[in-house]
């Protein structure tokens, strides 16, 4: 994945060119991971004669169709798939950020008129952070550890919007029916589903370099895996490396997704590649995850340290790019929490919830514990016609109903139990959801407790109220990562990029309320729910065990999720707008 960055390079994001420029007092900066067109479209971007320039991290899918609208308008130098961002603005202005599918995080710089823009992708897939320099300069950054030592307040930049020197600020761009949440009435077309899903797993396979699949053995992971191999005979990427796929897993020995993961690949026929962590493996990159992670969130944390172990040994094979499940469990309600939604309304309005504080947690983590090492995860749940498709049905098909014989994204797996072209086994089609940090061992996050409850003490815990007053930990595992966090990011903006609040098996804080006893509980993993290890058969019909919504819960760690406002974003801005502004802007693709 590439990366955007402000005063220093993060050659991490990008190990394959570095692109640099400056006007007057502004700068451009960029560190390039080449996926798309390795051979060309080295950045900074420019028009025919300089005037405008581009920084981007990004891949747009639709930018051949873009590029044909702008046949004998525009001269195309490089085969970059974000050069289309120049023309659209030339063409439109400010106003063409909705024209682009896919997923980016750039900065454009008009040196005719002084002025600037930038702009995120609609869910926050790629990361991106804003801050403010004591002299009034406006800094733009793929991570804030471009910002923290040079301004003197960022935040994360919010996904869907753009934010305009000439209008001083922000306005969102991305603005679909489903963010009101209001309950949609569509019904559930199983057709329609599969089809969306199809195409943006396809448009994904845009490649030049090698690529392949991260498969946990999971539905959402082992979908994009079936569809992926599939299709990719149809592609330009099969003329250039074949159609052999590899896939990846790492996990403990003898962990749940181990054994799962090898039986979908032996299924499918993938080139299976299967890496192994020990506990201590793991504690040892904690601090390391938490540098490129920039976050305290316990499941994040938990999450992107089997991931970033994995994403190091990926890259050492020549692999740049991969596909991978994330966005699914929120779009569909995934979660075990969700079979305890009262009403289709509240699980809606859940779902909403979630999708928009992807950018802090799920997406947060698979771009930068896999960026960390230079390659990049590409997310086809988290199309904008997936999204639009899957947050436009009734909720109600969605919902967890034994008596229907409905288990948890039961619509994602009635769409591809498909008889005659089966694309998964029945029992893995409809196994049940693991929590990704459970899945790769249980006694992953067994041993992280044991490890953090010798490294805090119990005096420590008594007084993390008045050394940690924001955010305060919960518990002596959040209070460790919450430690470390301090030492690298001492900033108050940094601290308040992270999301904090009541969770169980990754909820918002506003679903706690659903269940009473939920609220007792400090422990954000998914296998403290009771309806965890229910059986659920080929068929699709999962047991519930308790009818009552009473969770078995256990002492543990941390709070999770829950959403809060907030931005990813560093570009450098000297003074004002068009009146005289200077934009001193460093980005890395």
């Amino acid at each position: 994945m590439c990366g955007i960055f402000a005063v220093l390079g993060l050659k991490h994001r990008g190990p394959d060119w570095s692109g640099v420029y400056q006007h007057e007092g502004n700068f451009l900066a960029q560190q390039r991971l080449a996926v798309v067109s390795p051979l060309s479209g080295d950045q900074p971007l420019f028009n025919e004669d300089r005037t405008v320039v581009v920084v981007a991290n990004g891949e747009i899918y639709n930018h051949k169709k873009i590029r044909k609208q702008f046949t004998g308008k525009h001269v195309f130098t490089s085969g970059s798939d974000c050069e289309v961002i120049i023309p659209l603005y030339e063409e439109y202005g400010e106003n063409f950020v909705d024209m682009l599918d896919g997923v980016f995080a750039f900065v454009l710089y008009d040196t005719r008129n002084k002025t600037f823009m930038a702009a995120r992708d609609a869910i926050g897939v790629n990361p991106l952070y804003i801050g403010w320099g004591g002299d009034g300069s406006v800094w733009f950054a793929s991570e804030m550890k471009a910002l923290n030592e040079d301004c003197v307040r960022f935040e994360i930049f919010p996904p869907g919007h753009l934010y305009s020197s000439a209008a001083a600020g922000f306005r969102r761009w991305y603005n679909p029916a489903w963010f009101l949440e209001q309950v949609p009435a569509t019904p559930y077309d199983p057709l329609v589903l599969r089809a969306a899903f199809e195409k943006a797993v396809v448009k994904r396979l845009m490649t030049d370099v090698p690529f392949g699949v991260l498969l946990s053995g999971g539905l959402d992971s082992s979908l994009v895996a079936s569809v992926t191999k599939r299709h990719l005979v149809e592609t330009e990427a099969a003329k250039k490396f074949g159609t052999e796929l590899h896939s990846f897993v790492v996990g403990l020995e003898g962990s749940p997704d181990l054994k799962a993961a090898r039986e979908v690949a032996d299924y499918l026929g993938t080139i299976h590649h299967e890496f192994h962590f020990t506990v201590q493996d793991g504690i040892d990159a904690i601090e390391e995850v938490i540098y490129h992670d920039e976050t305290y969130d316990v499941t994040t944390i938990r999450a992107s340290t089997p991931m970033f172990l994995m994403a190091r040994k990926i890259k050492s094979l020549g692999v740049k790019m991969v596909l991978s499940g994330e966005g699914s469990d929120e779009l569909l309600g995934g979660y075990l929490y969700f079979h305890f939604a009262p009403n289709k309304e509240e699980f809606h309005k859940e779902t909403c919830r979630k999708v928009k504080a992807l950018h802090q947690y799920d997406c947060l983590r698979a771009n930068k514990a896999t960026s960390a090492w230079g390659l990049e995860v590409r997310v086809p749940f988290l199309d904008k016609e997936f999204i639009d498709v899957a947050m436009g049905m009734d909720p109600e098909w969605k919902m967890y109903d034994k008596s229907l014989g409905r288990i948890e994204k039961w619509v994602m797996r009635k769409a591809f139990d498909d008889e005659e072209h089966p694309y998964l086994p029945k029992h893995i089609l409809y196994r049940q959801k693991e929590q990704f940090s459970d899945g790769v061992g249980y006694s992953w996050i067994d041993g992280l407790k044991a490890f953090t409850e010798q490294q805090v003490t119990d005096e420590m815990m008594n007084n993390a109220a008045k050394l940690y007053p924001y955010n305060t930990p919960v518990n002596k595992e959040a209070y460790y990562y919450r430690m470390i966090f301090e030492r690298l990011f001492p900033q108050d903006s940094a601290r308040e990029t992270v999301p904090w609040g009541p969770s169980i098996a990754c909820s918002t804080p506003a679903a706690i309320e659903w269940v009473e006893q939920w609220k007792a509980s400090n422990d954000p993993s998914g296998r403290f729910i009771s309806s965890h290890d229910a059986a659920t058969d080929h068929a699709g019909a999962g047991a519930h065990a308790n009818g009552n919504g009473v969770a078995a819960l256990a002492n543990g760690h941390g709070p999770a999720n829950g959403a809060v406002n907030g931005g990813e974003v560093a570009v450098v801005n000297g003074h004002g707008a068009a009146n005289g502004t200077e934009v001193a802007v460093a980005i890395a693709v």
